[in-house]
């Protein structure tokens, strides 16, 4: 059983169907008990910074999210799913996210012919070791909704990145923490061996 963590965000749905659509057996839940017996869990992710910690607060559930990751079971973020993951965002400089790792998530600086938020299909820099992108070639499109991005401080973790502008740190992976800044269940067929990937990893 896979949880699917919800505390309002508009892509909850469309993740459900995506993970429903390739065999997985899950289930929509902001409750705490069902979050950490889940074998695998998943935190999507759109809107504000401030206001998903406000939510995952209201709901009871940012302690569980971190005792879950605690817990060594597979884990995977989605857009500002990922974002989360680390301590502050310069989009909301008074919530704090999980701290699992440590980085800066700041605002794509405008660019010519650059248009804030990032949307739409780019192409990935992956890390042929990653779990995630196993059986992915290189540099697979994959489609992006966001203003502001990751710069993770140890560049081990990260697991693939991209270019906007600047380079941004498109996915990261580590133990059994899995995330991405783009939304694989709206990225075709390349997005959905990437929840196949993570569905595997959570069956062992």
């Amino acid at each position: 059983m896979i949880a699917i963590i919800d505390y309002g965000a508009g892509n909850i749905q469309s993740v459900a169907k995506a993970l429903t659509h390739i065999g997985c057996d899950c289930l929509v839940t902001r409750n705490k008990d069902e979050i950490l017996k889940a074998d695998g869990a998943v935190l999507p992710g759109v809107g504000s910074f401030g206001d998903t910690v406000d939510s995952l607060n209201k709901y009871g559930i940012k302690d569980a999210i971190k005792e879950y990751i605690a817990s060594g079971k597979p884990f995977l973020g989605i857009c500002l799913g990922m974002q989360l993951l680390f301590p502050a965002s310069g989009e909301s400089p008074e919530a704090e996210g999980l701290g699992i790792y440590e980085g800066s998530i700041t605002r794509i600086p405008n660019g010519e012919g650059l248009k804030i938020p990032h949307m739409g299909w780019n192409s990935l820099d992956i890390n042929p070791e990653s779990r995630l992108f196993k059986g992915i070639g290189k540099n697979p499109y994959v489609y992006f909704v966001h203003s502001y991005f990751l710069h993770a401080a140890d560049r081990e973790l990260v697991a693939a990145t991209t270019e906007y502008g600047v380079t941004i740190d498109a996915a990261v992976e580590r133990g059994n923490v899995f995330a991405t800044q783009f939304h694989p269940e709206k990225s075709g067929e390349t997005g959905l061996r990437i929840l196949r990937n993570f569905a595997e990893i959570v069956e062992g």
